[in-house]
């Protein structure tokens, strides 16, 4: 079992842990990308022609800045996983790696020898991670799967959409990032359980399951209240005002989720009897007289521009905002003061900007990452690492 840096001497929260990273893509990079983020060793396993997002766009100098983002602070090593010798290289890798995250299509480490139960007697403390599409289990098993048909079957984008309109994509790889982030919470949580038992175990996450499960709203309205819920555009499907409304140069986001807002609500835009109106005493009521509510606001906003309504409405503490462009958004203040995004420097590409983990840890900086490795840039360094480890 590998040595692990007690958590009091860590300078990071996974310093000391190693990851082997067999995942490619999206969702399983974004994964081993936050755990680099937070100190971990990971050690990205790549074919010859190196993971796929290598070769897609942006480009910048033709190195893919795709690739960049999601890889940011890992090592490289090319292994053909046909070989006897990589996989006895894998293997040697194992014994010295806290965690194996895979998200080959579900029988393929079986193939190579490499599956949980062909590996988890010879090393019993291994966290072995699997991403896939619809799991390890289930009639969908063997079904390819991209964010979209994950988005298409999970009722997210049936869910999406103007009321009138055609189910809509959202705007970002949810599917995949979902996938990402419960493979890491579940990698962390099988970590914790190590701690106690001194063994690993199997961790198997599927995309559809995780973007299912994080769509509490839906799931609720259907399992529980036997609806069947439709698309409602930029409105809430429970709740009133709330959702997006026009101003005069533009629209703004708006939240009154209750009665004690809607009575404020009703003073800042100069309607304060509409609190006591038969047709908005609850927010059930609100929802079902919708349209006749929105007349009242647009009256309001409409002569206003969109940053004077936010100013009103947030002086009065009610939550709004205008429409920013994801441009605005990373540049704003907040994201700055944040960190959400820090500097890497590439040796080809000069200093990039990637984004980083979300999560503030105290006591731990931000930043002072490397950039994404080039492919099997990291080989050398990896063996006589390993070499120096074995022999020890």
């Amino acid at each position: 079992m590998p040595t692990q840096t007690p958590i009091s001497k860590a300078s990071h929260p996974l310093s000391g842990v190693r990851v082997l990273d067999f995942t490619r893509v999206l969702a399983g990079p974004y994964c081993t990308a936050m755990m680099a983020d937070l100190g971990a060793d990971v050690i990205k396993v790549e074919a010859a022609h190196g993971d796929d997002y290598r070769h897609i766009g942006p480009f910048k100098d033709g190195e893919s800045l795709l690739f960049q983002a999601i890889n940011r602070g890992k090592r490289s090593i090319a292994l053909d996983l046909k070989s006897p010798d990589a996989i006895a290289t894998v293997k040697l890798l194992l014994a010295e790696c806290d965690v194996l995250i895979e998200n080959f299509r579900p029988g393929v480490m079986e193939k190579l020898g490499l599956s949980y139960d062909a590996l988890r007697e010879a090393f019993p403390h291994l966290v072995y991670v699997s991403v896939s599409g619809f799991g390890q289990t289930g009639p969908n098993t063997k079904k390819p799967a991209y964010d979209i048909i994950v988005q298409a079957m999970s009722g997210l984008m049936d869910a999406t959409g103007e009321p009138d309109g055609a189910p809509t994509m959202v705007g970002e790889a949810l599917g995949d990032v979902s996938g990402g982030l419960y493979a890491a919470w579940g990698t962390m949580v099988a970590l914790f359980e190590r701690c106690r038992t001194g063994h690993g175990r199997h961790v198997d996450v599927a995309l559809f399951d995780g973007l299912v499960s994080m769509m509490p709203i839906l799931a609720c309205r259907t399992l529980m209240g036997g609806e069947a819920p439709v698309r409602t555009g930029n409105r809430h499907p429970l709740s009133s005002p709330f959702g997006t409304y026009p101003a005069s140069d533009g629209h703004f986001a708006l939240a009154v989720l209750n009665d004690r807002l809607f009575e404020t609500f009703c003073e800042v835009i100069g309607q304060p009897d509409l609190a006591q109106d038969a047709r908005f005493t609850t927010d059930t009521l609100r929802r079902e007289n919708e349209p006749a509510l929105a007349e009242y606001i647009d009256g309001w906003a409409g002569g206003l521009p969109v940053d004077e309504v936010v100013d009103l409405l947030s002086a009065a503490g009610i939550p709004a905002s205008s429409i920013q462009s994801v441009a605005q958004a990373w540049a704003s203040p907040q994201a700055v003061e944040r960190g959400l995004a820090s500097e890497v420097t590439h040796p080809d590409l000069g200093i990039l900007n990637v984004p980083e983990q979300p999560v503030h840890f105290s006591g731990v900086g931000r930043g002072g990452r490397k950039s994404a490795p080039a492919l099997n840039a990291d080989a050398d360094d990896i063996l006589n690492t390993l070499n120096k480890e074995q022999n020890a």
